[in-house]
């Protein structure tokens, strides 16, 4: 199953554009998305982005690392 949106686009008095990707609140769920949390937005091809998280997710934030 797919998500569609469109992409969002905000120009700026200086000439500046940044473009918005929404991402649906089913997707995010699914894929266990929360606030704040950092992403990387690889280019497979052009038509292909692949996302992927830029840290591991903490299950037990009392752990110590290694």
């Amino acid at each position: 199953m797919g998500f569609v949106s469109k992409v969002q686009v905000i120009e700026r008095k200086n000439q500046t554009r940044q473009f918005y990707l929404i991402c649906p609140a089913p997707l995010a769920e699914a894929l266990e998305l929360r606030k704040g949390e950092a992403i990387e937005w690889v280019i497979e091809d052009r038509n292909r982005l692949i996302i992927r998280r830029r840290e591991p997710e903490r299950t037990d934030p009392g752990a110590k690392s290694g």
